[in-house]
């Protein structure tokens, strides 16, 4: 929906189970049309979509785009922005680290992300500007024990796709009048995890080569080459992610900007935090709690805070609870999205709070106009926090506008 702050608010539809076209729609359908009857009866509704490899493919075949977009008409919704990081089964299986494939080095992710782009492009109203997060190149603990050599190639490889994405949407922005921006999602164990890793592949890969390209390819200007590519390849700030890294929002949000790196969507999602007891031995019915979290088809990577700052990483909540009485451990934080609308969890708490003030910086200066919340683990919640998901969705997006609200008349 759009806000007076002059933002698009939606949720992300990855919470949503269904790989093929017909099993999207079908989704859509059932929740977008009630959901903007409450939410927004008098103005358009924005849709987050996401479309695996699969929908992305089925629904350039017959006529499925144009009956879409004639639905989209009809019941007075948008889509603004894309979730192009899935690219297969995201539901109902084991997903864990095969989210990140096919990563970046492969043509498969630049056809299927190049694909997206058009199909947004279609969809986008006029006037609007488009984005499609992706994943964070590729996953590290692939490249464990690797030389230097090979974490490059691995840079290497997926830059010259990025590039060659980023010259395709320059050309369609030409064709069509229409911006179409690619967000990457730094994420925990990501190639990208955290503001510092991203603008330094901005300066040292990105940049660099996407300005090379497009003097060769377009005779561009230096200026206007840089000018380019900061256009079209963006990030996505998963509040959840950056929170895991440690990162306060101000400070990532000044650094990022200082560098020209822009925001094209920011994702509101919220990670479980857990203050550590000193009694070790008391650490025992945390464990418990926290361990009907530690389920079997997501990442769900741990940051642990010492008493001394030094942050920790493990790769899965299973392995990080046999560390749970680490001496020197404080804090906790879980990669699990839980619902944004409350901070405490049956004794556990969330990041909620990031997510506050990430909500006063964007009020506050024009970061992004693209909002959308995105907590797809409904079906993997412990079965006490488990609620009616139309229920959930509505009450998410409700307290982001109370919350964003408030803090414009605060």
């Amino acid at each position: 929906m759009y806000l007076d702050t002059g933002h698009h608010l939606t949720y992300c539809t990855n919470i949503h189970p269904g790989e093929s076209w017909a099993e999207v729609f079908q989704q859509l359908k059932a929740y977008f049309p009630p959901l903007k009857q409450k939410l927004s009866p008098d103005q358009p509704f924005g849709i987050g979509l996401r479309l695996s490899n699969l929908a992305s493919e089925e629904i350039l075949e017959g006529n499925h785009l144009q009956e879409f977009k004639q639905w989209l008409t009809e019941q007075d919704l948008y889509v603004f922005t894309m979730n192009g990081f899935p690219y297969g089964g995201f539901h109902h299986q084991s997903v864990k680290d095969n989210v990140h494939k096919p990563d970046w080095t492969t043509d498969a992710r630049l056809d299927y992300t190049l694909r997206l782009a058009r199909i947004l492009v279609e969809l986008l109203p006029a006037g609007m500007e488009g984005g499609i997060s992706t994943s964070p190149l590729s996953y590290k603990p692939w490249f464990m024990g690797e030389d230097d050599s090979k974490i490059k190639s691995v840079f290497n490889s997926a830059t010259k796709r990025l590039v060659k994405l980023a010259e395709a949407l320059v050309n369609l922005k030409e064709e069509t009048g229409k911006t179409i921006h690619i967000d990457i999602e730094p994420e925990p164990d990501g190639l990208l995890e955290n503001s510092k890793e991203v603008i330094n592949y901005y300066q040292e890969w990105l940049l660099p080569e996407g300005i090379k390209a497009l003097l060769e390819s377009r005779g561009m200007e230096k200026e206007e080459a840089r000018a380019a590519i900061l256009q079209h390849i963006q990030l996505c700030y998963d509040v959840c992610h950056f929170a895991l890294a440690y990162e306060k929002p101000a400070e990532a949000f000044a650094k990022l900007r200082h560098v020209g790196i822009k925001i094209g969507k920011i994702q509101l999602s919220a990670a479980l935090k857990t203050e550590l007891p000193k009694d070790v031995e008391t650490r025992g019915e945390l464990a418990e709690a926290l361990a009907g979290f530690a389920e079997s088809t997501y990442l769900h990577q741990v940051v642990e805070r010492g008493d001394d700052g030094t942050l920790t990483q493990y790769p899965d909540l299973t392995f990080a609870l046999q560390h749970i009485r680490k001496p020197n451990a404080v804090e906790w934080r879980t990669h699990f999205h839980v619902p944004v609308f409350t901070q405490t969890y049956n004794g556990l708490e969330s990041t909620q709070q990031d997510i506050v003030d990430v909500l006063q910086l964007v009020r506050d200066t024009p970061h992004t106009a693209h909002l959308e919340v995105e907590t797809y683990t409904w079906d993997v919640l412990p079965e006490d926090m488990k609620k009616d998901l139309a229920e959930s969705i509505q009450r998410e997006l409700e307290w982001v506008l109370t919350t964003i609200n408030d803090r414009q008349h605060a």
